[in-house]
């Protein structure tokens, strides 16, 4: 089982994870939504698409822009569509 965790906290967990470019990706039905929160930022990739950033929240505590998906990705990435990421301060455990 493969969780990413903030704050002591369990954002996503799952049996599999895809690893893209270096960050583990959770499936849709893994995340706890409750911690996620829209951002504005967005980031290009040129095989991946357009990426769609989250910040992350717990409690009263935010981390700005630490988790993203690539909501409708290039053809080539289509088995990413709708899987997080996440970097900066969230731990992921195998």
């Amino acid at each position: 089982m493969t969780r990413a965790l903030w704050n002591e906290t369990v954002l996503a967990e799952a049996d599999e994870v895809m690893t893209l470019e270096g960050s583990d990706f959770f499936p849709p039905d893994s995340i706890k939504r409750e911690h996620l929160r829209e951002s504005a930022t967005k980031t290009r990739s040129s095989w991946l698409g357009t990426a769609h950033y989250f910040h992350v929240v717990v409690g009263d505590r935010v981390l700005e822009d630490a988790a993203w998906c690539y909501p409708v990705p290039n053809k080539r990435a289509r088995r990413v569509a709708g899987w997080v990421a996440f970097w900066k301060e969230v731990r992921i455990e195998p």
